[in-house]
C-alpha cells in the first residue's frame, strides 16, 4: 500500500526533537500561547519575510481575523475563487461580508486576474486570491487592479508553506497572508493551528487583540474578540518542523519533478504546470484525467491512496446556494473539479513508490 501521506514516517524522523520540544512545554506549562509561541512567530514572520506574525488556531480563524482587522463586516463584499477549500468563503461569511467569484486559470488553477475586475462592484473591499496546492496566484496582476480600486489584498495561502512568487514568500504581498498547520500540511502541527503574517503594525496590533479575546492587557477588552490562541505544544512542535521545512519542500518538488517527467507523454493525465515565475511547494501533486472515474479504480486496485481537491466547487456547495450562483458559472473551476486527482507526495516517499504509482496511473486502459 502507498499512503497518500505518511505522519507516521515524518514524526520517526524527527522524533527526539519533537519529543523534547513537547516535553519543555509541559515542564514549563505554558500550554496557552507562551513562549514557544512568541519564538515561533519570530521565527515564521522572518521565514516569510514580513514583520509580523501572529499565532492563531486554525487557518480558518487566521483568515477570519484578517478579514476583521481590515474592516470587513456585513453589507460588504470580498472577491475570492470557487475553486478552493469551502474555509475560504466561511471566514468571509463569518464577517456578515458576501463571498463574490471569479474563475480560476485553466493551467495554475489560482486566480485568472483577466476576470477580476468584472467582479468588483461599490461594496467590493478586499480580494482574496487562493495559492491552492502550493503554487501562488498571480500577485502582481491582482495586486494592479486591488490598488485601482482601493482593495485589501489578503492571501490565502493556507497551502503554500515556502512558495514564492517572482522572489516574494507566500503572505509576504497582501496586506496580510493566512496560513494553516493542519497536519497534512507541509509545515503541519500535531493538531490544529494557523498564522498570520503582515508587514501592517495596525494590522497586527489588532488581530493580537481579536485573537485574545479583544484585549490590550489582561482584563481589559477593547475590541469583541475570539478565543483564537495557539497551544504552546502546536507552538514548539512547529518551531522544530520548520527548521526542517526547506528541505521537506525540495523533497517534494524532487518527487514532483520525477511524476512529471514520467507523466509528461501520459495519453490519460496531465500533469500540473509550475508558472515560470513561481517556487511551487507541491502541497498536492494534482493530474487532470477525463477518465477520473476508471483512474481512481485502478489506483484502488493497486493499493495506492488518493485524494479529490476538490470535487465540489465552492460556489455549487449546498451551503452556499444562497448566494444565487449555478451550474456553468465557473466553468474552468467546475471542469477542474471533475478532472483533478491528486497523487501520493510526501517527504519521506521513495523513488520507488513514485514510480509504482506512475505504473498504476499509466495501466492500461485502466484494467486492474
Amino acid at each position: 500500500m502507498i499512503p497518500f501521506l505518511d505522519l507516521k514516517a515524518q514524526y520517526a524522523s524527527i522524533k527526539e526533537e519533537i519529543d523534547v520540544a513537547v516535553l519543555n512545554v509541559l515542564a514549563s506549562a505554558q500550554y496557552v500561547l507562551g513562549e514557544e509561541v512568541a519564538a515561533f512567530e519570530q521565527e515564521f514572520a522572518e521565514y516569510c519575510g514580513v514583520s509580523h506574525a501572529i499565532a492563531v488556531n486554525t487557518g480558518t480563524s487566521a483568515l477570519h481575523l484578517s478579514l476583521l482587522a481590515a474592516g470587513i463586516g456585513p453589507g460588504d463584499e470580498v472577491v475570492t475563487v470557487p475553486f478552493t477549500f469551502i474555509a475560504t468563503t466561511s471566514a468571509i461569511c463569518y464577517t456578515g461580508a458576501r463571498p463574490v467569484f471569479v474563475d480560476v486559470e485553466p493551467i495554475t488553477l489560482t486566480m485568472d486576474p483577466t476576470k477580476l475586475e468584472a467582479a468588483i462592484t461599490p461594496r467590493t473591499k478586499a480580494i482574496v486570491p487562493v495559492h491552492i496546492y502550493g503554487q501562488m496566484a498571480d500577485m502582481d496582476a491582482i495586486c494592479a487592479v486591488a490598488e485601482r480600486y482601493g482593495l485589501t489584498v489578503i492571501e490565502d495561502a493556507c497551502q503554500a508553506h515556502g512558495a514564492a512568487y517572482r522572489g516574494s514568500r507566500a503572505g509576504s504581498i497582501g496586506t496580510s497572508g493566512c496560513f494553516s498547520f493542519y497536519p497534512g500540511k507541509n509545515l503541519g502541527a500535531c493538531g490544529e493551528g494557523g498564522m498570520v503574517v503582515t508587514s501592517d503594525d495596525e494590522h497586527a496590533a489588532s488581530i493580537r487583540m481579536l485573537r485574545d479575546w479583544g484585549q490590550k492587557q489582561r482584563y481589559h477588552h477593547v475590541l469583541k474578540g475570539y478565543n483564537y490562541r495557539m497551544d504552546g505544544i502546536q507552538g514548539a512542535i512547529l518551531r522544530v518542523k520548520l527548521r526542517h521545512l526547506d528541505a521537506w519542500t525540495a523533497a517534494r518538488r524532487a518527487h514532483a519533478a520525477q511524476y512529471s517527467s514520467l507523466l509528461v507523454r501520459s495519453a490519460v493525465v496531465a500533469p500540473p504546470t509550475e508558472a515560470v515565475d513561481r517556487h511551487h511547494v507541491y502541497h498536492i501533486y494534482a493530474v487532470r484525467s477525463r477518465q477520473r472515474a476508471e483512474l481512481q479504480r485502478c489506483l484502488q486496485a493497486k493499493g495506492i491512496q488518493f485524494g479529490l481537491h476538490y470535487p465540489i466547487p465552492v460556489h455549487l456547495q449546498e451551503a452556499h446556494m444562497d448566494l444565487g450562483y449555478g451550474v456553468g458559472d465557473f466553468t474552468v473551476s467546475e471542469t477542474a473539479a471533475r478532472e483533478v486527482v491528486s497523487l501520493p507526495i510526501y517527504p519521506e516517499m521513495t523513488s520507488m513508490q513514485v514510480s509504482d504509482v506512475v505504473a498504476a496511473v499509466e495501466q492500461d486502459s485502466y484494467v486492474c
